[in-house]
């Protein structure tokens, strides 16, 4: 118990230590993880073999996020995703084996050792991936999803890369028996393997298919009529606990389902997710999921960086640096390629080309089990192993290589091919995200014309494909703005979602056009103050009139009838425009809001007068029926 209890304080205290460390120097989680790892194991040797162990156990949170992720995907959304998975990460899988094999003849490997040394490194770490794209929030992208779309196609993979491994090994293997039969040498030592449970084990290759199809099949089926019983059932309970354990169940006994028929738990627990995506639930079970995703994630993490044996790195470093670079370099040309076929853009190829140049965790068991068969020799599997964990610890410093690669690319890209502005209209809109094209729409479809300028390439790009002009280029620019026709315009639409942009443009704006009429969007109530001082007429917070709306509906649904409902809103809004204004004037740039004893003061007031003003309304309906 005491050596558990020293064990559990030593991975959880050097986590607590590295990692909020390495965040607030923007390296990300995942590298702060392997760093807590190497510090208590190669450094410092706090942790000792029970590491190899616990990294086996750690490998379950790579299974809860691949059933997260399949929560956030609908079968359509699978279905379309098809070509990637098919083209995309079958290219790379086949490419990248083929480069690798050819590198480790080079070098003077036999042929067998060669190609399974290059179907380990085709394999990128999902674990890594997946975390740091969705702590930088770029799994939406298009450089995302094709990488996901590679890491799950590598994920299915690993299936039929273990069935072929053993083959590898029949030539060297393989001799004659005193009775003539052929004698594959599978030691006796592996025949622990032999008993674990199996439901396949036995069966001939048409009875395997036909019970993992089964088994496939059920936890669709399972998904689709007896999961909403169960969820309900569980929620009449009222004990937020037992939803937690069902959660639990069901990714751990898929898991093992999948195990017993000889398929990737991942790739169950994530196909689980894809069943259940539709579900009302989705939201519980990602809640319940989520901590144990990352306590389990963070842990396999630690054991990785743990279990680098520097001695092997120490008697041959240039070469072993050499190899890793190698492999890092090879994976990221064939990728480079790749993602020009597929026609990837700008940060979305840098992305996918530096997001999977590692070797994976799945690494790790497919080296084993190659040693374990007598494809590759023990030593050829230390340096494959210490190879494998240098590239996944580098791989959190090739994202930052790529954030700092894609910002000089994206402004190179606007710096030369802004368009020329060739058109003229009553109204500029300057910004065309989710604000800017409900403008756009709304006072196209009245009959009006617009010129429409935004700094993003792929949003001039998507209008363009549903039939709406637009131009691209820096509205911010006084030349790209005099262009769109701001002499002459009568209305400039300011939606852009940089509020330090937005209020440089209106400054230059209103200097320039005295007389032009200036709608503005803003973030908060203090971009609003600004945006007054800078000669704006109208201004729109982002989630101001939204948010009034979803009130009118609270207050329909509480007694009010519609109409009194409205008169609310109606004369909450008016309110707020006045209080606005009047807030303007005791309000100081300087000075936080929350210590402008002033600005307080008359926030009060305003108050006071809104709750009379909302009183005196109900008052006089009541009356009135």
């Amino acid at each position: 118990m005491e050596s558990f209890l020293f064990s559990a304080s030593i991975y959880l205290g050097a986590a607590v230590i590295a990692v909020p460390v390495a965040a607030r120097l923007g390296l990300g989680s995942v590298l702060g993880y392997l760093a807590a790892g190497i510090l208590i194991g190669p450094l410092l040797g706090l942790v000792g073999a029970e590491t190899k162990d616990l990294q086996h156990f750690a490998e379950f949170g790579v299974v809860m996020m691949l059933f997260l992720i399949g929560l956030e995907l609908e079968p359509r959304a699978l279905w379309d995703m098809r070509h990637r998975l098919i083209g995309l990460g079958g290219l790379q899988i086949t490419l990248t084996t083929l480069a690798t094999m050819i590198g480790a003849m080079a070098l003077g490997f036999y042929w067998s050792i060669a190609l399974a040394v290059g179907l380990i490194f085709a394999l990128s770490s999902t674990a890594i991936v997946l975390q740091t794209l969705s702590e930088k929030g770029l799994m939406r992208t298009s450089g995302g999803r094709s990488t996901f779309s590679v890491l799950l196609t590598q994920d299915i993979a690993v299936i039929p890369i273990l069935a072929l491994l053993p083959l590898l090994a029949l030539p060297k293997a393989m001799t004659l028996s005193a009775d003539g039969s052929i004698d594959r040498h599978i030691g006796d030592e592996h025949g622990a393997d032999h008993t674990t449970l199996s439901l396949v084990a036995d069966l001939p290759g048409w009875g395997v298919t036909l019970v993992t199809l089964g088994a496939i099949a059920a936890i669709i089926l399972a998904g689709v009529y007896l999961a909403r019983p169960v969820f309900r059932f569980i929620h009449a309970s009222n004990l937020r606990e037992m939803f937690t354990a069902l959660a639990l169940l069901i990714v751990v006994g898929i898991s093992f389902l999948m195990l017993l028929v000889g398929l990737s738990p991942a790739l169950g627990a994530f196909l689980a997710g894809v069943v259940l995506a539709n579900s009302e639930f989705r939201h519980e079970l990602e809640t319940d999921i989520e901590p144990f995703k990352g306590l389990l994630l963070g842990l396999f993490f630690i054991t990785v960086g743990a279990g680098i044996n520097f001695a092997v790195l120490e008697r041959d470093p240039i070469a072993i640096l050499s190899l890793t670079a190698a492999v890092i370099l090879i994976k990221g040309l064939v990728l480079y390629a790749l993602s020009r076929v597929f026609k990837l853009h700008g940060q979305d190829r840098w992305l996918f080309t530096l997001g999977l140049a590692q070797a994976g965790e799945f690494g790790f068991i497919l080296t084993a089990f190659s040693v374990a068969q007598d494809v590759i020799p023990v030593s050829v599997s230390e340096r494959i192993l210490l190879i494998i964990a240098l590239s996944m610890l580098i791989t959190p410093l090739l994202f930052i290589f790529m954030e700092v690669i894609s910002k000089r690319f994206r402004g190179a890209i606007q710096d030369i091919t802004h368009d020329e502005i060739d058109d003229e209209g009553p109204v500029i809109i300057a910004g065309v995200g989710r604000f800017g094209q409900i403008v756009n729409r709304l006072v196209g479809s009245a009959g009006f014309k617009t010129v429409v300028i935004d700094h993003d390439i792929k949003t001039i790009e998507l209008m363009r494909r549903f039939g709406f002009k637009g131009f691209f280029g820096d509205p911010t620019r006084p030349d790209m703005l005099r262009a769109t026709g701001l002499a002459n315009a009568r209305v400039l639409v300011v939606a852009l979602d940089d509020p330090a942009a937005t209020l440089k443009l209106v400054l230059y704006a209103r200097k320039e056009r005295p007389d032009l009429h200036i709608i503005a969007r803003a973030q908060d109530r203090s971009d609003v103050f600004r945006l007054y001082g800078a000669g704006a007429n109208d201004i729109v917070r982002e989630m101001f009139d939204s948010s009034l709306r979803a009130g009118r509906y609270v207050l329909e649904n509480i007694g009010l009838s519609e109409f009194e409902a409205a008169e609310a809103e109606k004369t909450f809004f008016a309110h707020d425009r006045h209080a606005i204004r009047e807030l303007a004037e005791v309000w100081d740039p300087d000075t936080p809001s929350g210590e402008n004893k002033a600005y307080i003061a008359r926030a009060k007031e305003l108050e006071r007068d809104l709750e009379a003003s909302l009183l005196t309304i109900l008052e006089a309906r009541k009356s009135g029926d």
